[in-house]
């Protein structure tokens, strides 16, 4: 029923504006917004959806979204000078800068403005 369907995934926010900015200036995606929506513009042709949810808004517990870097460090070091502070999550071996290099690929957390969770991961 789905085969051809090019779906699409979509999470929500508390604040649109300050999703925008975040999305558009501080990790340097394409995004339009139409009907109070954003649309991120990802590689690939796979557009997500960023809904306003207001004060119901509930942070993601989980990743939402994961961004593949080819040098994790520099992506890290770029996004530190942007602003973004990476989490570090009890029980994990991260190093100072919240790089996890253990047990996969090197990955680190970081939450948008409305507290949902992404990662840079290298490839």
């Amino acid at each position: 029923m789905f085969r051809d369907t090019k779906a699409f995934s979509g999470f929500s926010v508390d604040d649109v504006p300050k999703a925008r900015a975040f999305y558009e200036d501080v990790l340097g995606l394409r995004v339009s917004e139409a009907h109070g929506m954003l649309t991120l513009h990802v590689a690939g042709d796979r557009d997500i959806l960023v809904y306003p949810k207001g004060e119901a808004h509930q942070p993601a517990t989980y990743t939402i979204l994961n961004f593949p870097v080819e040098d994790i460090d520099k992506a890290v070091g770029q996004l530190t000078e942007r602003g973004v502070r990476f989490t570090h999550y009890p029980g994990f071996e991260q190093d100072e800068a919240g790089i996890m290099r253990a047990g996969g690929p090197p990955i680190a957390w970081f939450t948008d403005p409305a507290g949902n969770v992404l990662s840079v991961i290298q490839e």
